[in-house]
Parts: C-alpha cells; structure tokens; sequence
C-alpha cells in the first residue's frame, strides 16, 4: 500500500497520497479535513454520480447543485462565479466548491479556483473518473486544494473497489491516514480520543492496482482510440453528437458519450438504448442531475437547464478499455440499425 501510494503521488504530481476503501471515503474525508460541518453548504456540480454530493450529507452539509457548461459538460465557471458572488453578499459563503471531472475530462480550474481564491472557499477536485487526464498539462487529481480518485471497477484502473486521497499538504494527508484507520491514537493500548472509520485499502488490493498503474498510459490510449473509432463510425449521423474535449486539457475518455436528437436521428436516446439492450449490448443515459434526484428533493440549484437537456438526450456506449475491433463493429452496426422514424416530424 505503502508503494502504490508512493507512485499515485509520483504519476499525479502531489506531494502525498492516502489509499482508501473508496473514492466516496475520500471525499468524505476531504471534507472533514476542511472542516465541513452541521449547517455548512457545498456547491458542487449537477451532472455527476450521487457520491459527490452525498459526502456533503455525511458531515452534515446541505449540498448546492450548480448547473454544467454546454462547452465542456463540466461545472459552469461563471454560474460558480455568480453563485459565490451573490452569497458573500448575502453573508452565506459556501465551507467548498467540490469540481467534478466529468467523464474523464477535467473541469476548467484555473477559473475555477480564481472564483473561489477571492472569498477563502477551499476547492476539492472529485477526479474520480479522471486518471491519466490533464488540465493544461497538469495531471487531474493535482488542480485543487485535495484531489479525489476511485479504483472502482468500471474506472480506467481497478482495485475493485479502492480510492485515493491526494494532496501537497501533509497535515491533510496524516489526518487523512489518522481518521480513516479509526482514529487510534498514538499510545500502546487502543485508544481514541474521536471517532474515525475502517477506509484504509487492504495490501491485496493496492498490489492490484500497482500492476495496473504500470499500464495506465496504455488503457488510456485504448479508450482515447475506441473514442475516435466511435466518432469515425457515428459521428457523421444526423443528429448524433459527441461530448466535446475542452480545449485545455486531455481527456482520458473514461466513457465515450453522445446525445441523439430524435429530430434529426429519427429515434430518440431510449430507443437507441433498448434497441442495443436486444442485442446484448449495454448502454446507459447520462448521470441523471443531482437537483432531479428524489434523495436531493428541496436542495437548492444554479440553473440546470443544460443538465437536465444532456440526460435528456445522453447515452454513454461501451468503453472499456477490452473492447476488441470486432466488439466496436458489433456495437456500431447495432447502434446504426436502431428503427428510425421517417417523413414529416422525424
């Protein structure tokens, strides 16, 4: 574990990292390593996987969803901006700004943390998704005041289940090791002064994600091409769009999505999902925004328009990182031949 540490450090360029259980257990501790409490808000992304905000609830916090931009599909600067604005005036600042990379392609820190740097809001970086990415040459995972990474199994690297904590401050990294290994204090007996959790990763699944770490540069160019295969195969269909890269950084393309107007497509998002369902093929929507969830009813929310459009329409295709050139041929010739509507409205 020790190792595995060492070298996520290396590759993200942080000075530490704190393997753990999740990257839920991360976020959890990031926040309670910032002091996030009972009665504190978080502004987070809405586009994103329930994880996020629930640590927010862990601590006590009311999470404050903020809507994505149509650029990038990732938390919206300038909403941000505004939101923050409007809340040092009203005397209500949030305790932090949780970012999402969403799908592999990191958000746009640098606008980011110069919204919130003016107003003392500390900035986490949920890079769950987004190992082997960069933001301006920079590693995701190194762009905030702690990153957040998830060895889950559908991620570009796997431990099964596992996380990682990532920061340049080593009081934020002992405190992190200190409360996610229950908390003992330093004496011969147990002892505990406060209550902490059983988050550490285990030897055996750290020693899993080490070989796996040695091959990251090789699963993230097989995702990259199985994205670029998609695009040369479907891009040129009406109504079929792809997530577009920010210009300032590069995607891993954890996950390769589209969003499909049924008026130019002829079939919508569903009926593309279903028909490949029929042959075996699994497909899902977009993450459903945060501010529709039913665990979320009554949390406040900064626009939501564009999120809710890109469920609406979003699907993300098959994209690991074992995908044959006859499995992307398969899913293509399916995904072409879903039953489209034809004459007027279409």
């Amino acid at each position: 574990m020790d190792a595995f540490e060492r070298e996520i450090a290396a590759r993200t360029g942080v000075a530490h990292a704190v393997a753990l259980s999740s990257g839920t257990a991360a976020l959890h501790l990031a926040l309670r390593i910032l002091g996030v409490r009972d009665g504190d808000d978080v502004l987070t992304a809405t586009l994103t996987f329930v994880a996020t905000a629930a640590a927010a609830t862990y601590v006590g916090a009311a999470p404050v969803f903020v809507d994505c931009d149509e650029a990038t599909w990732n938390l919206d600067p300038d909403l941000l901006a505004g939101e923050l604005a409007s809340r040092a005036r009203a005397g209500r600042l949030p305790k932090a700004v949780v970012a999402v990379d969403l799908y592999g392609q990191c958000a746009d820190y640098e606008r980011i943390n110069a919204a919130c740097e003016p107003y003392g809001v500390p900035v986490v970086e949920d890079a769950a998704e987004s190992l082997g990415a960069s933001y301006r040459d920079r590693p995701a995972g190194s762009l905030a005041a702690m990153g957040v990474l998830s060895f889950n199994g559908n991620k570009v690297i796997t431990t099964s289940g596992g996380g990682m904590l990532l920061s340049d401050d080593p009081d934020h990294a002992a405190r992190a090791r200190f409360l996610a290994t229950q908390a003992r204090d330093p004496a011969p007996h147990y002892q505990h002064s406060e209550l902490g959790y059983n988050y550490r990763m285990s030897n055996l699944l750290a020693a899993v994600g080490r070989g796996q770490l040695a091959d990251l540069d090789e699963r993230v160019e097989r995702r990259r091409a199985t994205n670029a295969s998609y695009r040369r195969a479907l891009g040129e269909l009406p109504g079929v769009s792809f997530m577009p890269e920010a210009p300032y950084g590069r995607s891993n393309r954890w996950l390769t999505c589209v969003t499909i107007d049924p008026r130019g497509f002829g079939a919508s998002r569903d009926d593309v999902r279903v028909h490949l369902e029929s042959a075996d093929i699994e497909a899902r929507p977009l993450w459903k925004p945060l501010h529709l969830q039913p665990a979320f009813s009554g949390c406040p929310v900064v626009g939501g328009a564009v999120a809710e459009e890109l469920f609406r329409h979003g699907l993300c295709l098959p994209s690991g990182s074992g995908l044959t050139d006859a499995d992307l041929e398969r899913i293509v010739d399916a995904f072409r031949s879903t039953p489209r509507r034809t004459g007027p409205g279409r």
